[in-house]
């Protein structure tokens, strides 16, 4: 039997401003092995970095059913999903639900894996934790940043 180890997923967002200038970071760790990964916005908010971090993270999972533990100083991302938040959006279709771009395709890979969530105080020395926010700000502080075009797409939704 073939029984795979558990995932380590480690996230953080960050914004320069909100919105303005953001980045995302992720730190896997598994057994002996561990990988770092981040990226970075013009224009975006700390909220859908917190969350894109959690994304790209469980993107870079390359099988199915892993158990993973994600550690996450969001209160927005734990609390979505710990205490139902994302269930109710779900019902409700998505309506008047902020980022929903990121929580559809969050669900799609959050059911793909048997994951748990741990909230975790920020910038209070947890090692990777820290990484992480050192590595989203080096990350939307890069020159030449791409647009969130999930972002515009959802103020310009909201104009009318």
């Amino acid at each position: 039997m073939d029984v795979r180890p558990k995932i380590y997923l480690y996230t953080d967002g960050a914004a320069s401003g909100n919105p303005g200038p953001g980045g995302w970071a992720a730190v896997l760790k598994c057994g002996s092995l561990s990988k770092e990964m981040s990226g970075g916005f013009a224009h975006t908010t700390n909220n859908r970095m917190e969350l894109l971090a959690v994304i790209k993270g469980l993107q870079a999972i390359r099988w199915e059913n892993a158990t993973v533990e994600v550690w996450s100083d969001s209160q927005y991302v734990v609390k979505a999903v710990t205490e139902g938040w994302l269930d109710k959006w779900v019902l409700k279709n998505w309506k008047k639900v902020k980022n929903p771009d990121l929580w559809q395709e969050f669900l799609r890979l959050y059911k793909a894996h048997n994951v748990v969530f741990h909230w975790l105080k920020g910038h209070a020395g947890h090692p990777e934790n820290e990484r992480c926010d050192r590595l989203a700000v080096a990350a939307y502080s890069q020159p030449g940043l791409p647009q969130d075009l999930g972002y515009i797409e959802s103020t310009e939704q909201n104009i009318f």
